[in-house]
């Protein structure tokens, strides 16, 4: 049951995202997509108030409810940013707005970049830890609440992964790759010219 309201909640958070970026750029309502945008949280909600009402019902701690604490997590850190991003791109396309700038791809910028995720991802994990701690208090049995436990772990995993990755590009940052070298136009030789060329003079005038 879990497992479907996770995917029933991932489906809602697109459609009312698309439908939130339909309203605004095809139909120009923009307060009404403001209000579409503003719901795509509520998605979260419901979905947290259903993991916490089946544990008190008496549900097993499974699979799903530590992924649904993990899934709650992600969405919430990184949902701004995914809707800033669908944004732009909307824009663009529907809005004859400029393309949106890509991610940096290399030097310095590209590890700010990375640390700026690495951020979001410390939100989410202390959020999934949050929330996964207050499911283990719901269940109240540690031996029960062990499969939750160790959700935990994961979620801190996942931040010290993707930590290093930022690390890597701050170590080693990306380099462009070398753009090959124009070739020289060859010169012409002062010995090539004419030398009629050279000392010619113009014809006296009639």
């Amino acid at each position: 049951m879990i497992l479907a309201l996770i995917a029933a909640a991932e489906i809602g958070f697109w459609v009312l995202l698309a439908a939130g970026l339909a309203v605004r750029y095809l139909l120009r309502r923009r307060r009404a997509s403001t209000v579409l945008l503003a719901c795509v949280p509520l998605v979260d909600v419901l979905l947290l108030a259903a993991t916490a009402l089946d544990l008190r019902n008496g549900a097993e701690p499974s699979f799903g409810h530590g992924l649904a604490a993990l899934y709650l997590g992600f969405t919430v850190a990184y949902g701004h940013y995914m809707i800033r991003w669908a944004d732009g791109h909307a824009a663009h396309r529907l809005d004859g707005a400029p393309r949106p700038p890509k991610p940096p791809r290399y030097g310095k910028a590209r590890a700010r970049h990375e640390w700026r995720l690495w951020l979001m991802t410390l939100v989410a994990v202390a959020l999934a830890l949050a929330v996964l701690e207050a499911m283990a208090a719901i269940v109240g049995d540690a031996d029960q609440a062990a499969p939750l436990r160790g959700w935990q772990d994961t979620a801190v995993k996942a931040l010290v992964i993707h930590g290093i990755v930022a690390l890597t590009y701050t170590i080693w940052p990306k380099k462009p790759p070398a753009q090959p070298a124009q070739p020289a136009e060859p010169a012409v030789p002062e010995a090539s010219r004419p030398a009629a060329a050279a000392g010619r003079e113009d014809p006296p005038a009639a």
